[in-house]
């Protein structure tokens, strides 16, 4: 019962995100007097519909994302059609999905900030009986600043950091009785990871917990936001370098799994099931950013490039090049679709 529930908990904040993505279009869309002949939530085989004025309104067989078709592709002489509108108008309409979605990331974040009422500064409170990094340099009451040379935000970003560091040695920046001091060459123990038998760095310190009040609710806040922002580029950077392999993408049945294992062995937390729906919401607001056809980035690009031009590709042109790009990427949909579904059974 546990898992249906928590199924069904990881499936609604999934289409949540899906939905205001879309409705981030659809409202510019229809602000800029720009037609939408279909507003989707999930694709394949409609399970639903609903026709209003102008606008045909779907439910689809498959949770794996959504649409808002406006006739991108397509040359119509018709005054709402999306091509007779002002580039700027098109580039409003293009970003306006993305833009709800870290929105949306945003609001989450400040929603569980609320809840926990408390957060934790960068700011070291305590060593621990065996630590070896105060004999590099750490001292009490130092504020980290840079972790090998990243800024940080917020304590995740320290917890980031120091757990993807390899060697144990460390170079930090911190704010030392209001100055800047470089404390390079920082030592860490290691220890072996029962479950996984890895070794992983052990943190010898812990840093100030602070109960949220009015002048520091918005900044740790947007703060988290922004380290969520930053680890899905720094992890975008990780799979282009060759760091994670395609067997390490997850699709929507990954994602939606891993929100219920969260959620069941968190015993349906609340912080935890936010903070979970605040990096997925920013992760598909930058993915749909990427200029990779078919994505609202690669959309992006074109305009740009009409902008720049003067001059419109042919909708033929366009709509091909945009079909490739959407064909592929079913591909890879279909191949990490398939790995989410193996993991479920196969660990």
């Amino acid at each position: 019962m546990d898992t249906f529930v928590s199924i069904l908990i990881a499936a609604f904040f999934f289409c949540l995100i899906i939905i205001v993505h879309e409705l981030g279009h659809f409202t510019v869309a229809k602000l800029c007097g720009i037609r939408v002949d279909e507003f989707a939530i999930g694709m394949g085989p409609v399970i639903f519909k609903k026709r209003g004025k102008e606008t045909l309104y779907t439910v689809r067989l498959l949770p794996i994302g959504g649409f808002c078709a406006m006739g991108e592709d397509v040359d119509d002489d018709s005054p709402d059609a999306f091509r007779k509108k002002p580039v700027w108008a098109r580039m409003a309409v293009i970003v306006a999905g993305a833009v709800m979605n870290l929105i949306l990331g945003l609001i989450l974040s400040l929603i569980l900030t609320l809840v926990n009422g408390a957060d934790v500064s960068s700011k070291i409170v305590y060593f621990s009986d065996d630590a070896v990094s105060p004999n590099y340099g750490l001292q009490l009451n130092d504020e980290i600043i840079k972790i090998n040379g990243i800024r940080i935000f917020s304590v995740k970003d320290i917890t980031y950091q120091l757990g993807n560091d390899e060697d144990g040695i460390v170079d930090f920046v911190v704010k030392r009785d209001g100055k800047k001091v470089n404390v390079n060459g920082v030592h860490f123990a290691f220890k072996t990871d029962l479950e996984t038998g890895k070794n992983v760095l052990v943190y010898d310190f812990k840093v100030l917990k602070e109960d949220i009040t009015f002048s520091n609710f918005f900044p740790y806040a947007f703060k988290n936001a922004l380290y969520y922002g930053r680890i899905v580029l720094m992890s975008l950077g990780d799979i282009i370098q060759g760091k994670y392999g395609i067997n390490d993408l997850q699709g929507p049945v990954g994602i939606v799994t891993t929100i219920g294992d969260i959620a069941e062995k968190s015993g349906f937390n609340i912080s935890f099931l936010l903070d979970m729906a605040t990096l997925i919401t920013i992760n598909i607001g930058i993915f749909n950013l990427l200029p990779v056809p078919a994505l609202d980035g690669g959309r992006l690009v074109f305009l740009v490039i009409e902008a720049i031009r003067k001059k419109s590709l042919k909708a033929e042109t366009e709509g091909m090049i945009h079909f490739v790009g959407f064909a592929l990427l079913m591909l890879l949909m279909i191949f990490v679709t398939f790995n989410d579904i193996k993991n479920i059974f196969v660990k």
